[in-house]
C-alpha cells in the first residue's frame, strides 16, 4: 500500500497522513491514532531513506551518557532509554547512545554536529552552571535537558522532577511521625537533582526549629553497596538516626541491608522512604516490609522528552518547553513513628 491508497482508505488527504505518522504536532491525538491504526492493519510502511532525503534529516535522536557524572548503565538509564524508545520507534526514529569522557563532551559534540548523525541531542546529568548549554546553543544542534541547569540564563528546553519538593515532603512526614534524626542518602553532591533534594530537606528541618545533621548526610552513585556503606557509618553515630531518606530504590537496598545486619527492624527500629516507585524489576509494593516511597517514573519521563524533541523538530521553540513534573508520596510500611 502506498502513501496515496492509504490516504484515500481514510478519507483524509496525503498531507496529513504523512504529518500524522511523522508526529508533526498541529496534527490531533485521535487522528494520529486513527492513522496509525489503518497504517497497522494495512501493513503500510513509509520509505524512511526517502522521508529522510526529503526532510534532511538523520531520522535519529542522541542520547549522551557522560561517564564521570552518570549513572553508568545502571537500572535507571535502562528505564529512561526504554521510555525514549518506545516513543520514537512510532515513527521509525533511531537513537544513538553517546557515552562520553567529561573531558571529551565538547569536541564529541562538535563531531555529532559536524557528521549530522544525530537530529538532537538528549542531555542528561546537569549541574547548576552545565557548560554544555551554551556549547550546544553556539553549535545550532537542538538539545533538551533532562534536570535543570538553575544558573544558565540562555533559553532551552528542559523536563525535571519536583526534587526540592518531593524531598521537603518526605521529610515532613518523618517530622510528623516524630523522627528528629534523620539521615539523607543523597546522589551526586554537585547535580542540580542532588542540590533541590537537599535543599528540600533542610527546608523541612528548619521550619521545625531543627539543624540537620551534617554526619548524617552523605551522597554517590545509587548503587546497594554505596547505600550500604554509608547507612552503616551513620547506624554507629550515637545518637543513631531513626528515620532514612535514600535517593533511589537501589541505595535503599543498601540501607535495608545495613538496618539488617545492625540487628534492627525496618518499619519498627528504623523508618525509610526511598525515591523511584516504579521499576518494574524491583516492586515497592512487593518487599518486605513494602516501601515507602517518592513516585515518578523515569520511564514515563523518557516518553515525552521523546516527545517533546519531536515537536521541537516541527518548530516548536526550545525556550518555550519548561515542564516541572509533581511528585507523589507512597505510604507503606517501611515508616513508622519514631521509637521511644
Amino acid at each position: 500500500m502506498k502513501l496515496k491508497d492509504l490516504a484515500e482508505e481514510l478519507g483524509l488527504s496525503q498531507t496529513t497522513v504523512s504529518r500524522a505518522l511523522n508526529g508533526y504536532p498541529e496534527v490531533n491525538e485521535a487522528t494520529r491514532q486513527r492513522v496509525s491504526e489503518a497504517a497497522r492493519r494495512h501493513g503500510y510502511r513509509a520509505n524512511v531513506s526517502a522521508r529522510r532525503l526529503a526532510t534532511g534529516r538523520s531520522g535519529a535522536i542522541g542520547v549522551t551518557l557522560p561517564l564521570q557524572r552518570s549513572l553508568h548503565f545502571g537500572p535507571h538509564t535502562s528505564e529512561f532509554l526504554s521510555g525514549i524508545s518506545e516513543r520514537l520507534a512510532q515513527y521509525e526514529i533511531d537513537i544513538v547512545v553517546t557515552p562520553i569522557d567529561a573531558d571529551d563532551e565538547i569536541p564529541v559534540f562538535r563531531r555529532l554536529a559536524a557528521s549530522r548523525r544525530v537530529d538532537a541531542l538528549v542531555l542528561s546529568a546537569p549541574t547548576p552552571d552545565d557548560e554544555r548549554i551554551a556549547a550546544l546553543t553556539e553549535l545550532g544542534m537542538p538539545f533538551l535537558l533532562h534536570g535543570r541547569a538553575d544558573n544558565v540564563t540562555i533559553p532551552h528546553a528542559w523536563l525535571d522532577i519536583d526534587n526540592e519538593g518531593a524531598f521537603h515532603r518526605a521529610t515532613s512526614h518523618l517530622l510528623d511521625l516524630g523522627h528528629r534524626h534523620i539521615a539523607m542518602i543523597n546522589g551526586p553532591l554537585d547535580q542540580t537533582f542532588a542540590i533541590h533534594r537537599d535543599r528540600g530537606f533542610r527546608a523541612a528541618m528548619q521550619a521545625r526549629g531543627l539543624t540537620p545533621d551534617p554526619q548524617l548526610i552523605g551522597g554517590g552513585r545509587f548503587t546497594d553497596e554505596n547505600g550500604f556503606r554509608l547507612a552503616q557509618a551513620f547506624l554507629e553515630r550515637r545518637p543513631r538516626p531513626t528515620a532514612f531518606l535514600a535517593g533511589s530504590m537501589m541505595t535503599a537496598l543498601g540501607v535495608f541491608r545495613a538496618i539488617r545486619a545492625a540487628g534492627l527492624e525496618l518499619g519498627k527500629d528504623v523508618s525509610m522512604i526511598a525515591h523511584d516507585d516504579v521499576f518494574p524489576y524491583l516492586n515497592a509494593d512487593n518487599m518486605v516490609p513494602s516501601m515507602s516511597t517518592t513516585r515518578s517514573s523515569i520511564r514515563a519521563a523518557g516518553a515525552r522528552i521523546a516527545e517533546l524533541l519531536l515537536q521541537m523538530q516541527e518548530g516548536k521553540p526550545p525556550g518555550s518547553i519548561h515542564e516541572l513534573w509533581p511528585v507523589e508520596l507512597v505510604l507503606r510500611e517501611s515508616t513508622g513513628p519514631a521509637p521511644k
